[in-house]
Formats: C-alpha cells, sequence, structure tokens
C-alpha cells in the first residue's frame, strides 16, 4: 500500500471503496464486507485502514484455565498488538456473540491500541466509554455496553468473523460507521486508479442532479453518460 493509495482511502468512506473494488475486478458481486449494522465510536472522523491484526475474546463466562495462562496469554495480545506492520487495525472477534455483554473497548483499551499506533478496532463485540475514546481511534462495533463482564483474550493471530466477514491476519481493512470490509490482494495496485475513477463518474449525475431545472431529460443524458463513463 503505498502512502497516496493510504491517504486516499482514510478520506473516503466504506461504500465508495466497496463500488471501486468492483471497479478493479470490472464485475459486480464483491462480497468481502460485513453484513448487518455496526456503530462507530467516531462517526465523524476519517475511516479505519490498516492491516488485520486478530484475536478472539469472551466475557460472559468467567475463564476456566489457569490465572497465569490468562495472564500470559493477555500480555502476549498486547505484544501482538504493538508488534504488527503499520498501518494496523485491532480485530477482534467476540466468541459470545450474538449475546455479548463485555465491553472490552473502552478508555483504557483503546488509549493503549492507540498508543500501540494502531488506527482502530474492528469487532462484533461491545464498546463503551464513548466520551473518553481518544481521537483518532475509532471503534466499529456490535453493541454498546456498561460492563465489561468476565472479558479475557482466548486467541491470537488466527481468522476471526465479524458480522459474516472472515478476516485474516495481515488482511487490509478499511472501516467506518458502515462496517467494514476486506479489500481483496489483487485490487490493491490498482485500487487508487478506481477509487479516482469513481469519484469522477460518479460527478456527472451528482452534478447534474444540482443544477435548476433538473428533470427526467437531463437525468437520462447524465445516466447515458454515466454508463458510457464507468465501463
Amino acid at each position: 500500500m503505498t502512502p497516496s493509495l493510504l491517504s486516499l482511502l482514510r478520506k473516503v468512506d466504506t461504500p465508495t471503496v466497496c463500488n471501486a473494488i468492483e471497479v478493479a475486478q470490472g464485475k459486480r458481486g464483491f462480497n468481502g464486507f460485513t453484513r448487518g449494522t455496526m456503530l462507530c465510536s467516531a462517526p465523524d472522523e476519517p475511516a479505519i485502514v490498516g492491516y488485520a491484526r486478530t484475536a478472539k475474546i469472551a466475557a460472559v463466562d468467567p475463564p476456566t484455565e489457569p490465572a497465569d495462562v490468562i495472564k500470559a496469554r493477555r500480555m502476549a495480545y498486547y505484544k501482538y498488538m504493538a508488534e504488527g506492520p503499520a498501518p494496523s487495525v485491532a480485530v477482534v472477534e467476540d466468541l459470545d456473540f450474538p449475546d455479548c455483554i463485555g465491553a472490552y473497548w473502552g478508555e483504557i483499551n483503546t488509549t493503549v491500541h492507540k498508543g500501540f499506533g494502531m488506527s482502530g478496532a474492528l469487532t462484533n463485540g461491545v464498546m463503551r466509554d464513548l466520551g473518553d475514546v481518544p481521537e483518532g481511534f475509532p471503534v466499529v462495533a456490535g453493541s454498546v455496553g456498561p460492563s465489561h463482564g468476565f472479558v479475557h483474550v482466548r486467541e491470537i493471530d488466527t481468522p476471526v468473523t465479524i458480522f459474516s466477514l472472515t478476516v485474516n491476519p495481515g488482511d487490509l481493512i478499511h472501516a467506518d460507521r458502515h462496517g467494514a470490509l476486506v479489500v481483496p490482494e489483487d485490487v490493491v495496485d490498482q485500487l487508487e486508479v478506481a477509487i479516482q475513477k469513481l469519484l469522477t463518474t460518479e460527478r456527472i449525475v451528482l452534478d447534474a442532479a444540482a443544477q435548476p431545472g433538473f428533470d427526467f431529460d437531463a437525468f437520462s443524458v447524465a445516466w447515458s453518460e454515466f454508463e458510457k463513463a464507468r465501463t
């Protein structure tokens, strides 16, 4: 991922990237995105962009493993998150889903992960402390709740599932208030051009529709130009 692509990805929303991937692939049908409604701690901040650092947690029931095992895995988790290639995104599956109760993402954890240089977090689980999440570290989560429950780390660096989206360690993530997607490896080198093409072609219809006197005939002309430009 080039610096210019990273900058562009942070400026556009996830639906734009979804569409641009289809432009790069030359067809409809891209399906590497989350399903259902997710919540964002900072809907007006730039999108979360980075390479996935994955883990699994649980919180409904107390851990059954020895305390020293749980502690060692917790510290291994933080080491793993701190040492990922930049930019990175914490992608954490809550195994209690859809009955998640433990808010792993609160003021302390978001501040720690931001301190590691991470771009944000994606989870099917719970977030809290919404007024205290640091600026520049958005969380896209499945729900909001007040308690951490018995939250503990179960796995590190394994494939996870977030709202029907499978994420593997190292996948390139784009996420915002609409949800999240995984950018296919084979389109990364085409994505910047595809986004620019998409933004340019969409202006054909958007600019026409904003003009005084816009009617069906004007729409028909604009739509014809739009379809020619996007093929």
